[in-house]
């Protein structure tokens, strides 16, 4: 019994051996894994980079704005004679239409201040008449 004692103690010997063993050979997997994702992550930063200063470089080197100055006060005297010129045309408009009503009100007015005397003139002898006839009795 001994003697299988013995032998079951150096197979667990030989069992931790080759557990540690593997351990190691997981740990440098591992570590070559963590190598490899540093690496990728590296040339992707570097290629993010490179991109962004090419772009900074084309933006740097495009076309400058010029300003005239003649040119811009050129511009703004035709917008401001346009915008006169379409202000001065609803001016006109407006006037035109207000004119035009004043003038239709004006003839109503007349026409209803003559038919008011028409009719005053007509209806002022028969009241006078029948004033007349009163006093008559």
């Amino acid at each position: 019994m001994l003697l299988a004692g013995l032998a079951a103690c150096q197979k667990n010997d030989a069992s931790a051996g080759q557990t540690s063993t593997k351990l190691n050979d997981l740990s440098q997997q591992a570590g070559q894994k963590l190598d490899q994702a540093a690496s990728y992550v590296g040339q992707q930063v570097d290629a993010a980079k490179a991109t962004a200063q090419q772009n900074l470089d084309t933006a740097a080197s495009g076309p400058s704005i010029n300003l005239d100055p003649n040119a811009l006060a050129s511009q703004a005297r035709a917008n401001l004679d346009n915008a006169a010129s379409a202000t001065n045309a609803a001016v006109n408009k407006a006037m035109g239409s207000t004119g035009a009503g004043l003038e239709t009100a004006g003839r109503r007015l007349q026409q209803w201040s003559s038919e008011a005397s028409t009719t005053s003139a007509q209806s002022a002898p028969t009241e006078s008449s029948d004033a007349q006839k009163q006093m008559d009795k």
